[in-house]
Protein backbone atom coordinates (compact mmCIF):
# COMPACT_ATOMS: atom_id res chain seq x y z
CA UNK A 1 0.00 0.00 0.00
CA UNK A 2 0.89 3.49 -0.96
CA UNK A 3 1.22 5.05 2.47
CA UNK A 4 1.36 8.63 0.82
CA UNK A 5 -1.76 8.08 -1.58
CA UNK A 6 -5.25 9.96 -0.21
CA UNK A 7 -7.50 7.54 0.56
CA UNK A 8 -11.48 7.69 0.64
CA UNK A 9 -11.11 5.41 3.66
CA UNK A 10 -9.36 8.33 5.32
CA UNK A 11 -11.66 11.08 4.15
CA UNK A 12 -9.17 12.18 1.60
CA UNK A 13 -6.06 11.76 4.03
CA UNK A 14 -3.21 10.03 3.37
CA UNK A 15 -2.56 7.12 5.83
CA UNK A 16 0.92 9.18 6.51
CA UNK A 17 -1.20 11.83 7.46
CA UNK A 18 -4.01 9.76 9.37
CA UNK A 19 -1.03 8.46 11.58
CA UNK A 20 0.61 11.20 12.19
CA UNK A 21 -3.03 13.70 13.02
CA UNK A 22 -5.10 11.25 14.35
CA UNK A 23 -3.73 7.74 15.59
CA UNK A 24 -4.05 7.47 19.51
CA UNK A 25 -4.78 11.21 19.56
CA UNK A 26 -8.33 12.38 18.65
CA UNK A 27 -11.50 11.07 16.72
CA UNK A 28 -12.03 10.66 12.59
CA UNK A 29 -15.45 10.73 11.13
CA UNK A 30 -15.66 9.88 7.84
CA UNK A 31 -19.09 10.21 5.51
CA UNK A 32 -18.97 7.57 2.78
CA UNK A 33 -15.07 6.27 3.34
CA UNK A 34 -16.70 2.80 1.30
CA UNK A 35 -19.05 4.41 -0.86
CA UNK A 36 -22.29 2.23 -1.49
CA UNK A 37 -20.81 -0.71 0.65
CA UNK A 38 -23.12 -3.55 1.21
CA UNK A 39 -23.16 -6.08 4.14
CA UNK A 40 -20.60 -8.81 3.82
CA UNK A 41 -22.97 -11.16 4.80
CA UNK A 42 -27.08 -11.09 5.82
CA UNK A 43 -28.83 -11.48 8.86
CA UNK A 44 -29.49 -15.20 8.61
CA UNK A 45 -26.03 -16.13 7.34
CA UNK A 46 -24.57 -13.73 10.67
CA UNK A 47 -27.29 -15.62 12.80
CA UNK A 48 -25.83 -19.17 11.38
CA UNK A 49 -22.52 -18.02 12.40
CA UNK A 50 -23.35 -17.57 15.68
CA UNK A 51 -24.76 -21.21 16.20
CA UNK A 52 -20.95 -22.83 15.28
CA UNK A 53 -19.04 -23.86 17.89
CA UNK A 54 -15.57 -22.43 16.81
CA UNK A 55 -17.33 -18.80 16.22
CA UNK A 56 -16.97 -16.71 19.48
CA UNK A 57 -20.31 -14.91 20.00
CA UNK A 58 -22.50 -12.80 22.73
CA UNK A 59 -26.00 -11.51 23.10
CA UNK A 60 -26.61 -8.28 25.04
CA UNK A 61 -30.54 -7.37 26.36
CA UNK A 62 -30.86 -4.26 27.48
CA UNK A 63 -33.36 -4.57 30.72
CA UNK A 64 -36.20 -1.73 30.98
CA UNK A 65 -35.63 1.48 32.35
CA UNK A 66 -31.92 2.08 34.01
CA UNK A 67 -31.81 -1.28 35.55
CA UNK A 68 -28.84 -2.36 33.06
CA UNK A 69 -28.07 -5.35 30.61
CA UNK A 70 -28.50 -9.18 30.87
CA UNK A 71 -25.12 -11.24 29.05
CA UNK A 72 -24.82 -14.53 27.81
CA UNK A 73 -22.60 -16.27 25.60
CA UNK A 74 -22.66 -18.24 22.92
CA UNK A 75 -23.24 -20.61 20.84
CA UNK A 76 -26.58 -19.84 20.12
CA UNK A 77 -29.55 -21.76 17.70
CA UNK A 78 -31.74 -19.31 16.31
CA UNK A 79 -34.66 -19.72 18.47
CA UNK A 80 -32.66 -19.11 21.73
CA UNK A 81 -32.41 -15.44 20.33
CA UNK A 82 -35.10 -12.69 20.91
CA UNK A 83 -37.37 -11.68 18.15
CA UNK A 84 -36.43 -9.81 15.68
CA UNK A 85 -39.71 -7.66 15.92
CA UNK A 86 -38.22 -7.27 19.96
CA UNK A 87 -36.22 -4.20 20.53
CA UNK A 88 -33.22 -3.60 22.89
CA UNK A 89 -30.98 -6.21 21.69
CA UNK A 90 -27.49 -7.49 20.49
CA UNK A 91 -25.76 -10.01 18.91
CA UNK A 92 -22.07 -9.65 18.67
CA UNK A 93 -20.07 -12.27 16.95
CA UNK A 94 -16.22 -12.08 17.31
CA UNK A 95 -13.10 -12.93 15.00
CA UNK A 96 -15.80 -13.01 11.69
CA UNK A 97 -12.47 -12.72 9.46
CA UNK A 98 -11.35 -16.11 10.64
CA UNK A 99 -14.33 -17.64 9.25
CA UNK A 100 -15.31 -15.52 5.89
CA UNK A 101 -12.93 -14.51 3.28
CA UNK A 102 -14.60 -11.05 2.06
CA UNK A 103 -14.08 -10.11 6.18
CA UNK A 104 -10.50 -10.57 5.79
CA UNK A 105 -10.37 -8.91 2.51
CA UNK A 106 -12.07 -6.37 4.04
CA UNK A 107 -9.02 -6.18 6.67
CA UNK A 108 -7.07 -5.34 3.83
CA UNK A 109 -8.12 -1.65 3.64
CA UNK A 110 -6.32 -1.26 6.85
CA UNK A 111 -2.91 -2.39 5.98
CA UNK A 112 -1.28 0.64 6.65
CA UNK A 113 -0.91 -0.44 10.28
CA UNK A 114 1.26 -3.11 11.86
CA UNK A 115 -0.49 -6.50 11.28
CA UNK A 116 1.06 -7.30 14.60
CA UNK A 117 -1.46 -4.68 16.33
CA UNK A 118 -4.61 -6.26 14.12
CA UNK A 119 -6.89 -7.84 16.84
CA UNK A 120 -10.35 -9.39 14.74
CA UNK A 121 -13.45 -7.91 12.60
CA UNK A 122 -16.18 -7.90 15.21
CA UNK A 123 -19.81 -7.69 13.90
CA UNK A 124 -22.59 -6.11 15.88
CA UNK A 125 -26.14 -6.68 14.58
CA UNK A 126 -28.57 -5.04 16.48
CA UNK A 127 -32.49 -4.40 16.92
CA UNK A 128 -34.09 -1.11 17.41
CA UNK A 129 -32.43 0.84 20.85
CA UNK A 130 -29.85 -1.78 20.58
CA UNK A 131 -26.46 -1.46 22.36
CA UNK A 132 -23.80 -2.59 24.97
CA UNK A 133 -24.12 0.76 27.17
CA UNK A 134 -21.48 3.58 27.31
CA UNK A 135 -17.93 2.20 27.66
CA UNK A 136 -14.73 2.87 26.31
CA UNK A 137 -12.45 0.48 24.39
CA UNK A 138 -8.46 0.00 25.76
CA UNK A 139 -7.41 -0.57 21.95
CA UNK A 140 -7.82 1.55 18.83
CA UNK A 141 -10.98 0.80 16.82
CA UNK A 142 -12.29 1.36 13.92
CA UNK A 143 -16.55 1.15 13.52
CA UNK A 144 -18.03 0.84 10.29
CA UNK A 145 -21.49 1.12 9.35
CA UNK A 146 -22.71 -1.72 7.57
CA UNK A 147 -26.51 -2.08 7.65
CA UNK A 148 -29.30 0.30 8.97
CA UNK A 149 -28.23 3.25 11.10
CA UNK A 150 -26.36 4.01 14.63
CA UNK A 151 -26.11 6.89 16.48
CA UNK A 152 -23.09 7.62 18.13
CA UNK A 153 -22.46 9.85 21.05
CA UNK A 154 -18.52 9.88 21.98
CA UNK A 155 -17.05 11.77 24.46
CA UNK A 156 -13.27 12.33 25.72
CA UNK A 157 -14.43 10.94 29.50
CA UNK A 158 -12.46 12.12 32.90
CA UNK A 159 -14.15 9.78 35.01
CA UNK A 160 -13.77 6.27 33.95
CA UNK A 161 -16.01 4.65 37.33
CA UNK A 162 -17.67 1.82 35.87
CA UNK A 163 -21.18 0.71 37.14
CA UNK A 164 -21.04 -2.36 39.63
CA UNK A 165 -24.62 -3.73 39.07
CA UNK A 166 -24.33 -4.83 35.70
CA UNK A 167 -22.04 -7.57 33.68
CA UNK A 168 -20.78 -5.39 31.36
CA UNK A 169 -18.39 -2.50 31.85
CA UNK A 170 -20.58 0.63 31.83
CA UNK A 171 -19.44 3.84 32.89
CA UNK A 172 -21.03 5.18 35.75
CA UNK A 173 -20.95 8.82 34.96
CA UNK A 174 -21.04 9.25 30.78
CA UNK A 175 -20.61 12.53 29.37
CA UNK A 176 -20.94 13.04 25.36
CA UNK A 177 -19.51 15.61 23.76
CA UNK A 178 -20.28 14.90 20.59
CA UNK A 179 -23.18 12.91 18.41
CA UNK A 180 -23.34 11.42 15.02
CA UNK A 181 -25.84 9.01 12.75
CA UNK A 182 -23.56 6.78 10.81
CA UNK A 183 -25.34 5.55 7.88
CA UNK A 184 -24.16 2.80 5.50
CA UNK A 185 -20.31 3.35 4.20
CA UNK A 186 -19.66 5.43 7.06
CA UNK A 187 -16.34 5.19 9.19
CA UNK A 188 -15.83 6.34 13.32
CA UNK A 189 -12.16 6.00 14.14
CA UNK A 190 -11.66 6.29 18.15
CA UNK A 191 -8.52 6.56 19.79
CA UNK A 192 -7.97 4.18 23.07
CA UNK A 193 -9.79 5.03 26.31
CA UNK A 194 -12.44 7.36 24.33
CA UNK A 195 -15.78 6.81 25.92
CA UNK A 196 -18.56 5.82 23.18
CA UNK A 197 -22.46 4.81 23.44
CA UNK A 198 -24.01 3.41 20.33
CA UNK A 199 -27.70 2.91 19.96
CA UNK A 200 -29.14 1.33 16.62
CA UNK A 201 -32.36 3.40 15.33
CA UNK A 202 -34.06 0.46 13.94
CA UNK A 203 -32.11 -2.62 12.82
CA UNK A 204 -28.76 -2.06 11.60
CA UNK A 205 -24.96 -4.04 11.46
CA UNK A 206 -21.73 -2.48 12.85
CA UNK A 207 -18.52 -3.78 11.70
CA UNK A 208 -15.66 -3.42 14.18
CA UNK A 209 -12.12 -3.62 13.05
CA UNK A 210 -10.44 -3.14 16.32
CA UNK A 211 -6.48 -2.91 17.20
CA UNK A 212 -5.20 -4.66 20.07
CA UNK A 213 -2.50 -3.11 22.61
CA UNK A 214 -1.22 -6.02 25.08
CA UNK A 215 -1.22 -4.88 28.93
CA UNK A 216 2.12 -5.01 29.84
CA UNK A 217 2.05 -7.92 32.17
CA UNK A 218 -0.12 -10.15 29.33
CA UNK A 219 2.93 -9.21 27.25
CA UNK A 220 5.09 -10.09 30.00
CA UNK A 221 3.87 -13.50 30.85
CA UNK A 222 3.45 -14.32 27.29
CA UNK A 223 7.40 -13.51 26.71
CA UNK A 224 8.61 -15.18 29.59
CA UNK A 225 6.64 -18.37 28.76
CA UNK A 226 8.66 -18.86 25.04
CA UNK A 227 11.71 -17.48 26.59
CA UNK A 228 11.67 -20.15 29.45
CA UNK A 229 10.92 -22.94 26.39
CA UNK A 230 13.53 -21.26 24.50
CA UNK A 231 16.10 -21.71 27.94
CA UNK A 232 15.06 -25.46 28.69
CA UNK A 233 15.69 -26.23 24.59
CA UNK A 234 18.94 -24.50 24.65
CA UNK A 235 22.10 -27.50 24.30
CA UNK A 236 24.86 -25.22 26.72
CA UNK A 237 22.57 -25.53 29.93
CA UNK A 238 24.71 -24.79 32.53
CA UNK A 239 24.00 -26.39 36.12
CA UNK A 240 24.03 -24.82 38.91
CA UNK A 241 27.04 -25.37 41.69
CA UNK A 242 27.73 -24.00 44.98
CA UNK A 243 31.40 -26.11 45.61
CA UNK A 244 32.31 -23.21 48.16
CA UNK A 245 28.53 -23.51 50.03
CA UNK A 246 29.72 -23.75 53.64
CA UNK A 247 27.49 -25.59 56.51
CA UNK A 248 24.49 -24.00 57.41
CA UNK A 249 22.45 -23.33 60.64
CA UNK A 250 18.94 -21.91 58.84
CA UNK A 251 18.31 -24.70 56.26
CA UNK A 252 15.22 -23.30 55.16
CA UNK A 253 17.59 -19.76 53.95
CA UNK A 254 17.74 -19.49 50.29
CA UNK A 255 21.53 -19.42 49.39
CA UNK A 256 22.55 -15.45 47.78
CA UNK A 257 24.52 -18.03 45.26
CA UNK A 258 21.14 -19.53 44.48
CA UNK A 259 19.45 -15.96 44.39
CA UNK A 260 22.62 -14.73 41.85
CA UNK A 261 22.42 -17.62 39.81
CA UNK A 262 18.90 -17.09 39.30
CA UNK A 263 19.17 -13.01 38.41
CA UNK A 264 22.23 -14.09 35.97
CA UNK A 265 20.29 -16.27 34.00
CA UNK A 266 17.06 -14.52 33.51
CA UNK A 267 19.01 -11.26 33.02
CA UNK A 268 21.20 -13.13 29.93
CA UNK A 269 17.87 -14.18 28.27
CA UNK A 270 16.16 -11.19 28.53
CA UNK A 271 19.29 -8.88 27.53
CA UNK A 272 19.44 -11.53 24.18
CA UNK A 273 17.78 -9.34 21.30
CA UNK A 274 17.56 -12.46 18.79
CA UNK A 275 15.62 -14.90 21.69
CA UNK A 276 13.38 -11.89 22.82
CA UNK A 277 12.45 -10.97 18.96
CA UNK A 278 11.62 -14.94 18.55
CA UNK A 279 9.76 -15.04 21.57
CA UNK A 280 7.63 -11.99 20.55
CA UNK A 281 6.80 -12.60 17.67
CA UNK A 282 5.57 -16.07 18.14
CA UNK A 283 3.59 -14.65 20.68
CA UNK A 284 2.73 -12.07 18.52
CA UNK A 285 1.46 -14.95 15.56
CA UNK A 286 0.11 -17.32 18.16
CA UNK A 287 -3.29 -18.61 16.73
CA UNK A 288 -6.37 -17.92 19.28
CA UNK A 289 -8.11 -20.59 21.02
CA UNK A 290 -10.65 -20.82 18.73
CA UNK A 291 -8.60 -21.07 15.79
CA UNK A 292 -7.82 -24.57 13.57
CA UNK A 293 -6.58 -25.53 10.49
CA UNK A 294 -8.50 -27.60 7.71
CA UNK A 295 -5.47 -30.06 6.40
CA UNK A 296 -5.86 -31.18 2.57
CA UNK A 297 -6.96 -34.45 2.46
CA UNK A 298 -3.61 -35.76 0.41
CA UNK A 299 -0.14 -34.20 1.11
CA UNK A 300 0.38 -31.64 -1.23
CA UNK A 301 3.63 -31.79 -3.92
CA UNK A 302 5.57 -28.68 -6.15
CA UNK A 303 3.03 -30.21 -8.84
CA UNK A 304 0.09 -29.10 -6.72
CA UNK A 305 1.43 -25.50 -6.67
CA UNK A 306 1.99 -24.68 -10.09
CA UNK A 307 0.60 -21.29 -9.67
CA UNK A 308 1.71 -20.46 -6.33
CA UNK A 309 0.44 -20.89 -2.72
CA UNK A 310 -1.45 -17.73 -0.28
CA UNK A 311 -1.68 -17.74 3.09
CA UNK A 312 -5.19 -19.29 4.58
CA UNK A 313 -6.93 -16.32 6.12
CA UNK A 314 -6.32 -17.88 9.78
CA UNK A 315 -2.94 -17.62 9.31
CA UNK A 316 -0.38 -14.45 10.58
CA UNK A 317 2.38 -14.04 9.19
CA UNK A 318 5.02 -11.56 10.71
CA UNK A 319 9.50 -11.07 10.16
CA UNK A 320 11.69 -8.81 11.85
CA UNK A 321 15.21 -8.53 11.16
CA UNK A 322 16.00 -12.16 11.70
CA UNK A 323 13.09 -14.14 11.85
CA UNK A 324 9.68 -15.17 9.68
CA UNK A 325 7.00 -16.04 12.20
CA UNK A 326 3.72 -17.93 11.29
CA UNK A 327 1.18 -19.10 13.40
CA UNK A 328 3.23 -19.40 16.38
CA UNK A 329 6.57 -20.90 14.94
CA UNK A 330 9.77 -19.06 14.70
CA UNK A 331 12.56 -19.48 11.68
CA UNK A 332 15.70 -18.20 11.27
CA UNK A 333 15.52 -16.57 7.63
CA UNK A 334 18.52 -14.61 5.86
CA UNK A 335 19.17 -13.89 1.83
CA UNK A 336 16.52 -14.78 -0.97
CA UNK A 337 14.60 -16.82 1.45
CA UNK A 338 14.27 -13.81 3.84
CA UNK A 339 13.32 -11.71 0.80
CA UNK A 340 10.54 -14.41 -0.35
CA UNK A 341 9.14 -14.71 3.07
CA UNK A 342 8.95 -11.25 3.71
CA UNK A 343 6.92 -10.41 0.53
CA UNK A 344 4.81 -13.94 1.87
CA UNK A 345 3.64 -11.62 4.87
CA UNK A 346 3.44 -8.90 3.31
CA UNK A 347 1.26 -9.67 -0.14
CA UNK A 348 -0.04 -12.73 1.17
CA UNK A 349 1.03 -14.79 -1.54
CA UNK A 350 4.00 -16.39 -3.42
CA UNK A 351 4.27 -16.84 -6.92
CA UNK A 352 5.57 -20.32 -8.98
CA UNK A 353 8.36 -18.30 -9.67
CA UNK A 354 9.06 -17.47 -5.71
CA UNK A 355 8.44 -21.01 -5.38
CA UNK A 356 11.05 -21.91 -7.98
CA UNK A 357 13.52 -19.47 -6.25
CA UNK A 358 13.16 -20.85 -2.52
CA UNK A 359 16.07 -22.93 -1.15
CA UNK A 360 15.48 -26.74 -0.56
CA UNK A 361 14.71 -26.12 3.19
CA UNK A 362 12.72 -23.41 2.70
CA UNK A 363 10.37 -25.22 0.10
CA UNK A 364 10.08 -27.89 2.27
CA UNK A 365 8.62 -25.72 4.94
CA UNK A 366 6.49 -24.31 2.38
CA UNK A 367 5.06 -28.04 1.61
CA UNK A 368 4.99 -28.82 5.73
CA UNK A 369 2.76 -25.39 6.11
CA UNK A 370 0.56 -26.42 3.18
CA UNK A 371 0.17 -29.56 4.41
CA UNK A 372 -0.99 -28.00 8.15
CA UNK A 373 -3.30 -26.17 5.98
CA UNK A 374 -1.35 -22.85 6.42
CA UNK A 375 -0.77 -22.17 3.24
CA UNK A 376 -3.30 -22.98 0.16
CA UNK A 377 -2.78 -23.40 -3.81
CA UNK A 378 -3.52 -20.15 -5.67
Amino acid sequence: MDIHQPLPLLGGLTPEQFMKRYWQKKPLLVRQALPHFQPLLSRPELLALAEQDEVESRLVKKIQGDAGWQVRSGPFQRRQLPALKAPDWTLLVQGVDLHLDAAHQLLQHFRFLPDARLDDLMISFATDGGGVGPHFDSYDVFLLQAHGCREWRIGRQKDLSLRDDTPLKVLAHFEPEETFLLEPGDLLYLPPRYAHDGLARGECMTYSIGFRAPKQGELAQGLLQRLAEQAEQAENDTLYSDPQQTASSTPASVPAGLQAFAAQVTARWLANPQALALALGEWLTEPKPRVWFEAPEQAPEMADLATGVALDRRSKALYDDWHFFINGEGFRAAGKDAKLMRRLADQGHLSAKDLHALSPDALALVLEWCDSGWLKPL
